[in-house]
């Protein structure tokens, strides 16, 4: 993971403790495990989308060699049937 990914992880873990530490004193104990299932699951999809914008070319700057066999693939047709086949 990169120095970035990992200052993100942080700025966002200190917020959460931040919101959490303010609204302890207003919110339920059971709401608050389920706040902070909800901000881990949250923290899990951010990185995840970052993550995948970090490691994933532009589309105009995809390999060609990536997409010459779909199109060979899309050229391809079934034979057809040379007739009915007898059933005994």
């Amino acid at each position: 993971m990169s120095r970035d990914g990992e200052r993100l992880i942080e700025l966002v873990n200190e917020l959460g403790s931040r919101i959490s530490h303010l609204l302890s004193d207003m919110v339920p104990p059971a709401a608050q495990v389920h706040l902070l299932n909800a901000q881990r699951e949250l923290i899990t999809a951010l990185m995840l989308i970052y993550e995948h914008r970090v490691t994933t070319p532009p589309p105009g700057r995809a390999r060609r060699s990536a997409a010459a066999p779909r199109r060979a693939a899309q050229g391809r047709r079934t034979p057809a049937r040379a007739g009915k086949i007898p059933i005994e």
